[in-house]
């Protein structure tokens, strides 16, 4: 399996897996022993809430962010989660590694996906291209408006970044941070 996706419970975020990475671990289910990476969007809690169980199930999954965004994962208020209902921390930080805008980071299987640091919803927002699909998270979800009023936010970043997610989306799939009825291909 190279590519699949499922809408979480939790405010219809989107996880997706490519090959042996997770891309936003919600809802974790059946089948996700063989996960050796995860690649986060952003690391507002509805994105990151299957962190911990999934690590747990496979202590050798590695977990790509930003810098602000390993902050995010341990820090409850950052992450948003204090303001719900159960604040969440990542319990394994030593399983955090960093990424720099147009890092490549190879992954299991051949596979080569791109960061691309996309700020404005949050600083913690990374665009990942992989062939001809872009994982936009809540960077870019078509059919509706960037939140940029979340702590952490750039109204001037978010326009900027959605200028540069489009001309990366010409010709491919857009796989969005939650789940939306609008196509999503360009």
């Amino acid at each position: 399996m190279l590519y699949s996706s499922h809408t979480n419970s939790l405010f219809s975020s989107v996880s997706y897996r490519l090959g042996r990475a997770l891309i936003d671990p919600g809802d974790v289910w059946k089948g996700f022993d063989c996960i050796s990476s995860v690649l986060l969007t952003h690391a507002h809690f509805d994105h990151i809430y299957g962190l911990n169980n999934l690590v747990e199930r496979n202590p050798k999954v590695l977990v790509y962010t930003n810098l602000i965004g390993a902050e995010m994962l341990v820090d409850a208020k950052l992450n948003m989660s204090y303001y719900h209902e159960t604040p969440y921390i990542f319990n394994h930080p030593e399983k955090i590694r960093i990424v720099e805008n147009n890092e490549e980071i190879y992954l299991d299987a051949g596979l080569t996906v791109r960061a691309v640091i996309t700020p404005g919803h949050n600083g913690s927002c990374i665009t990942w291209l992989f062939d001809d699909l872009i994982f936009t998270g809540d960077s870019y979800i078509p059919g509706i408006k960037i939140i940029s009023t979340l702590p952490g936010g750039n109204k001037q970043q978010a326009k900027e970044s959605l200028e540069l997610i489009m001309n990366l989306a010409t010709g491919r799939r857009i796989c969005p941070g939650h789940k939306t009825s609008i196509s999503s291909k360009l």
